[in-house]
């Protein structure tokens, strides 16, 4: 079978849980799908990431040659040259693409972030509203729509994403597959202190600290922090990590009032470092597809608090505290409780260790934490990115030798190997007697975007207006 597999992604220097994603989920499936023939289109953009590709992989690299390259390739280019590859199936692992002809077409969507009407989206409160970041979520909200009408199978990555997803469309749950992410093969708990301290040395940290992810609701952290007691903030301090270099205001503002640190684009061996070293790590996300960062705060056992948005609760497993994404007070008390070795605050602690079944009660703070750090790691263990390709591929291959057999659901690597179902008769009998989705039309688009351009120009003439007064 000859499979193609959009990887722009590893061509772009980008970074987050998408590329993450697709770095490995490649590599797996070429390492397993030794009997098919995999095509992997770049572009020229940057240097491809992935090197040594086995000789059943074959690499084409097309022409970048500015931003406008991007659409020309989504919409003409990338089509042209795997049309003329012949493919079975093709696979977009990122969010959105478009039919190629003879081709099964397959697609990732990792939450239903970019299938949300824009009047959600373009003011959402949890990032920065540019320009730039409206045009590009009119453009994947249009091309993730666009894909709902073509797509034949689609993938996502927790039973959390697929039910969000059937919420704004009506694609066939049958074609809709969960497959979670594991982690990364170079995720684990450093315990070399010589390591953990070059890393504290480097970025200036002397103190026991409270690790977050700047991107993800770090509001509600950093009013959490200001009503701990002072002796507490004296003695710990909160570290933002961020992918991006424009993080909130909020985060800014700790740095300035509070003593944070904030470190844009870590190494991931520092990152690695840090998530071993963290007190706890807080992760209190409004909206997730799957929440990567849980998986690798616990992998390197770190106590983990996360909000009860979304797939959290699921990815964690019961090994993680869960509170409600706004609830600074309640968040106060549970750093306070692992990090206070006074003992003052270990009833609260107790009653959300009970609450969310992640650890038995404790007496002090080596039985919080150390409780935590355990379940972290035997929840993790879970997600095994090797076994369960290797499982998934046995399956699939039965199924593609024995179509319609019952267990068509139960696909493929790793977030990879289900593109092979999409070929099987099975699915295709599925797939033909389908109900029509509800993608909307261009011109459903335009009007949506043209209301959340009126929205954009009264909130900024609101704010002029303000400025001015």
């Amino acid at each position: 079978m000859r499979i193609g597999i959009d990887v722009r992604y590893l061509s772009h220097g980008l970074v987050g849980g998408v590329h993450t994603y697709i770095k490995h989920f490649v590599a797996e499936l070429c390492a397993i799908a030794a009997d098919h023939q995999i095509v992997l289109y770049a572009d020229t953009k940057r240097p491809f990431e992935l090197n040594d590709l086995p000789p059943h992989v074959t690499l084409r690299l097309l022409p970048y040659r500015g931003p406008q390259s991007s659409v020309y390739l989504d919409y003409v280019g990338l089509r042209r040259a795997m049309a003329r590859d012949r493919l079975d199936v093709v696979h977009y692992p990122a969010n959105y693409g478009f039919r190629v002809p003879g081709a099964r077409m397959v697609v990732t969507l990792h939450d239903a972030l970019t299938i949300m009407p824009l009047r959600e989206t373009l003011f959402s409160s949890g990032s920065r509203r540019t320009l730039r970041s409206m045009a590009m979520t009119v453009y994947l909200y249009v091309g993730s729509r666009l894909m709902l009408r073509d797509a034949d199978m689609l993938l996502t990555v927790s039973e959390h994403a697929k039910q969000d997803i059937l919420r704004y469309c009506r694609f066939d749950p049958q074609r809709i597959i969960p497959i979670p992410h594991a982690p990364t093969p170079d995720m684990r708990r450093i315990s070399d202190e010589a390591v953990l301290t070059a890393v504290r040395q480097r970025y200036g940290i002397d103190q026991p600290f409270v690790l977050a992810d700047a991107l993800k609701n770090p509001g509600v952290l950093v009013r959490a922090w200001r009503r701990l007691p002072a002796s507490l903030r004296q003695s710990h301090r909160i570290v933002f990590f961020s992918r991006h270099p424009a993080p909130l205001p909020v985060v800014f503002e700790a740095v300035e009032r509070d003593g944070a640190a904030l470190l844009i684009n870590p190494p991931r061996p520092d990152l690695i470092a840090l998530y071993s070293m963290a007190e706890v790590f807080v992760f209190p996300s409004w909206f997730e597809g799957f929440g990567i960062p849980v998986l690798e705060a616990m992998i390197c056992g770190a106590p983990v608090i996360v909000s009860d948005r979304g797939p959290l609760p699921e990815v964690s497993g019961g090994a993680a505290l869960v509170m409600d994404a706004e609830d600074d007070a309640t968040l106060a008390g549970i750093p306070g409780a692992i990090a206070d070795q006074s003992g003052g605050s270990i009833p609260l602690a107790r009653t959300w260790f009970r609450a969310c079944g992640a650890v038995q009660l404790a007496q002090d703070r080596a039985a919080h934490s150390g409780e935590l750090r355990a379940g972290g790691a035997d929840g993790v263990s879970r997600f095994c990115r090797r076994e369960s390709g290797a499982l998934k591929e046995r399956r699939c291959v039965s199924l593609h030798s024995h179509p319609g057999g019952p267990n068509r659901q139960t696909m493929a690597s790793n977030c990879g190997f289900a593109i092979f179902c999409a070929h099987s008769p099975a699915i295709t009998t599925s797939i033909s007697s389908r109900s029509p989705t509800t993608a909307p039309t261009l011109h459903n688009a335009r009007k949506s975007i043209n209301y959340a351009h009126r929205q954009w120009r009264c909130r900024r003439h609101r704010e002029t207006r303000v400025a001015r007064m």
